[in-house]
């Protein structure tokens, strides 16, 4: 997934964060089966191992999780309450060779609270690839309180993410000089200069990471996931996963189909699509979003798609001075304003940045890019975006050359004026130099026998367009796939609080109640 598709619900969390810090500012179809459709809870048990073993030699199947207090998730941050807990689990390097060296996995867990039967261990995946389960998990506060009442809340860290053998491979200083690079090359030496420091970042992961990095992609955290499922007890994966998520799931659905308990995709990745594929329907996705927003202002969309273009390209010119002796410069600008579409709520912020913008001022769209791209206040970066590069470099098998990224400017463009040619040129820098072979094209989720499979799409979502979700329903294979649509903005509907959405999902997810197929919500 590209640099723009750093597309999850901790993402959407992160923008409200946004608004908080900087101080700015019905269904049809019916969700409810018929008790045809009611599954049993599984019987599952805290104590010890599920009976449904991997197969891996018993060091790993015969573990125990030693739970305690959690460490802070990072400088400047506290550590979660003491509802939550945190453990420890090895996993193989290398699932072909589990006599081998081994990983540790980082988890996180609030036992459920109510009285009543506990149906198991619910697993959640925020996306990315790159987020951080361990610290988005509690993040969410009340979020998932009427599911933590009858499960056991349970998120990871993925193998090359946060507190699991993390991928850093620069320093603050040399995130911030590429992030500054022109990621639109306009001459032959913004050209090279941008490719270089491509070539330069994969270099510096290799060096950093190399023994890692062939192991980190979505096959070995489905495998991490499965053997979370026996240690903690369950015979069966109960699982709620966004973005990124939604093909973590689908690759254990399609690996594990008889283990597949309750699984809810919600903001799908098309599995269908390859790298350029994907950037293709984000384009369209993101002017989708801006065109939505620019509406939403009584601002013509194709005026202010050409006022926005407009903006950029002075900034490619002349950057705006920013607080702190910083600029604002074009991809930074266009990094805040995608950051401001992930979410309807941020709406606000972006019309406040972009009046700033106008202005001359160019800190407030510049704080929405920092945001995005894991700076704090004291330009310390969280490299989330280093571990995003490692998963989606070990999935993707396609090495695509400048010449395939110039080649597709031309159409990029035409679809957004203001997105196609950042997104266009994301793809020679991505992975084209990475130093390890990719897995696949694209990713597998059939998952014949499985049980059902709902997959939730927002009409408005910018970066995983509901196209995706239709076609990851169709998919993972009948009477598996159950489309949920949301008509609505933003990405991802389920934290995003829509009754509708939330009533199906949780429905699904406490009573085993399949929402009908082709249910809208919104």
């Amino acid at each position: 997934m590209s640099g723009t598709g750093k597309s999850s619900a901790y993402r959407r969390a992160a923008a409200l964060a946004v608004a908080a810090v900087l101080a700015l500012g019905a269904c049809s179809g019916g969700a409810d089966a018929g008790p045809d459709d009611a599954r049993e809870p599984s019987a599952t048990a805290d104590a010890g191992p599920s009976d449904a073993v991997p197969d891996l030699p018993a060091e790993f199947t015969g573990q125990r999780l030693e739970w305690d207090a959690c460490e802070a998730p990072g400088p400047g941050e506290s550590a979660p309450d003491d509802a939550w807990r945190c453990a420890t689990l090895t996993a193989p390097l290398d699932y072909d060779d589990p006599g081998g060296e081994t990983v540790e996995l980082a988890l996180i867990r609030r036992t459920a609270t109510g009285s009543g039967e506990r149906i198991g261990s619910l697993l959640f995946n925020f996306g990315g690839p790159g987020g951080s389960g361990v610290a988005s998990l509690p993040a969410y506060g009340d979020t998932f309180q009427t599911l933590g009442r009858s499960y056991d809340l349970v998120s990871f860290d993925p193998r090359g993410v946060g507190a699991s053998a993390r991928v850093r491979c620069q320093g603050d200083a040399e995130i911030e000089a590429m992030l500054g690079l022109d990621a639109t090359p306009d001459t032959a030496a913004e050209e090279r200069t941008f490719l270089a420091e491509s070539r330069a970042l994969s270099a510096a992961c290799g060096r950093a990471a190399g023994d890692l990095l062939p192991h980190v992609g979505t096959a070995d955290a489905a495998r991490d996931m499965d053997l979370m499922r026996h240690v903690l007890g369950d015979d069966e994966l109960h699982y709620l996963g966004f973005s990124y998520g939604t093909t973590l799931g689908g690759t254990y659905a399609h690996l594990f189909p008889e283990r597949v308990g309750r699984m809810v995709l919600d903001a799908a990745v098309d599995p269908t699509a390859n790298g350029t594929e994907h950037l293709r329907h984000q384009t369209t996705g993101f002017q989708r979003a801006l065109e939505n927003y620019l509406e939403s202002t009584g601002e013509d969309p194709a005026e202010g798609t050409e006022r926005l273009a407009r903006l950029l390209r002075d900034l490619d010119e002349r950057p705006l001075p920013a607080p702190g002796g910083r600029e604002l410069t074009e991809t930074l600008a266009r990094t805040g304003i995608v950051a401001a579409l992930y979410d309807e709520a941020t709406w606000p912020l972006l019309t406040q940045a972009l009046t700033a913008a106008g202005a001359g001022e160019g800190g407030a769209l510049l704080r929405l890019a920092d945001f995005y791209n894991g700076r704090d206040e004291r330009g310390r970066y969280d490299a989330s975006a280093h571990a995003q590069r490692a998963v989606s470099c070990a999935d993707d098998s396609a090495r695509p050359t400048p010449a395939d990224a110039r080649a597709l400017v031309p159409e990029f463009t035409e679809v957004s004026p203001v997105f196609g040619a950042f997104l266009a040129w994301d793809l020679a820098s991505w992975c084209a130099s990475w130093p390890v072979a990719g897995a696949r094209e694209t990713p597998e989720v059939s998952a014949p026998g499985a049980a059902p499979v709902v997959v939730v799409g927002t009409t408005g979502d910018p970066a995983t367009p509901v196209e995706g979700a239709e076609r990851m329903a169709r998919e993972l294979g009948e009477d598996v796939g159950v489309l949920l649509t949301y008509e609505g903005e933003g990405h991802g509907a389920y934290i995003g609080a829509d009754p509708c959405v939330r009533d199906a999902v949780d429905g699904y997810l406490l009573s085993g109640r399949v929402p009908r197929d082709g249910t809208r919500c919104g």
